[in-house]
């Protein structure tokens, strides 16, 4: 037992002075490894690189699926942004265009009142009959705006029609292209020229639809009215009051047999695309 006891304390002593002696040749600084540091190293760095893969293709993988939610967030906000900007830009591109509008109308109201003593109350088209055969607009005054039957309506460019029907907050306008509809009972237009009111007189009673004209008749053969002239309201008629401008004359020629004259009249006012227009107020009709 003692030679037991005393082999054990030599094993140990000798593992102990191995180890000092392993510790003396890996401590400081050294180009080389020994063997054994080479070895541990080896089988570590082998070790890691078992689970290192793995889990560096695991973390890639949660890392590439937040980058990809990223991303589709981004997206997703620089959608709205676009549409925003879009939506922002027709509206902004509409609100000038009313602008511009609205702009001519201050203008033409202005030079309207240096003229005449009438009252221009601007209106919205609201709504266009789906009879093509109709001939008639909604807008967006009524009774209560003090807006009457026969009152007439134009716009910037010039006579449009004049008012049939009037509720208390909407009116329906029949246009000048359905001046000679009988159905909404249509008044004929006593006309004269511009700058020859004393010369020149006429009556405007049908609409041409093939040429998108209308005809002026009941011109006299020494009527002084030529090709050019603008023939405007003469106010002779009860209906349409004096001066507002109605179209072009480019063409003249006799009819009824040679007793009278008829000339064809190009409208200033566009039919097809109305959107702001006036309702024209004189002071025995408001």
């Amino acid at each position: 037992m003692k030679l037991l006891g005393n082999k054990r304390l030599l094993i140990l002593m000798l593992g102990l002075i191995f180890f000092i002696a392993l510790m003396g040749l890996t401590l400081g600084k050294r180009e080389r490894m020994s063997w054994p540091e080479k070895f541990i190293t080896d089988t570590v760095s082998w070790t890691q690189g078992l689970f290192y893969k793995p889990a560096g293709y695991i973390a890639g993988f949660f890392e590439d699926m937040k980058q990809m939610r990223t991303i589709f967030i981004e997206n997703k906000v620089l959608k709205q942004t676009l549409t925003k900007y879009a939506r922002d830009t027709t509206r902004l591109n509409d609100l000038e265009q009313q602008n511009k509008r609205l702009q001519d109308a201050l203008g033409f109201t202005e030079r309207q009142k240096q003229a005449n003593n009438y009252t221009f109350r601007i209106a919205e088209v609201v709504a266009i009959s789906p009879d093509s055969l109709n001939n008639t607009v909604r807008i967006n005054l009524g009774e209560q705006d003090g807006v009457k039957p026969n009152m007439a309506v134009m716009s910037v460019e010039g006579l449009v029609g004049r008012v049939v029907q009037v509720s208390s907050f909407y009116s329906n306008v029949q246009l000048l292209k359905g001046i000679d509809d009988t159905a909404n009972d249509s008044k004929a237009i006593a006309v004269t020229v511009k700058n020859k009111e004393n010369e020149s007189f006429g009556i405007i009673e049908s609409y041409d639809r093939d040429k998108q004209k209308l005809i002026m008749t009941k011109i006299d053969p020494n009527d002084k009215l030529e090709v050019g002239d603008v023939v405007i309201t003469s106010g002779l008629g009860q209906i349409f009051p004096r001066g507002i401008e109605i179209g072009k004359v480019i063409s003249r020629e006799p009819g009824n047999f040679g007793i009278s004259h008829e000339a064809v009249v190009q409208p200033f006012a566009s039919f097809d695309h109305l959107r702001e227009v006036f309702v024209v107020i004189v002071p025995e009709q408001g």
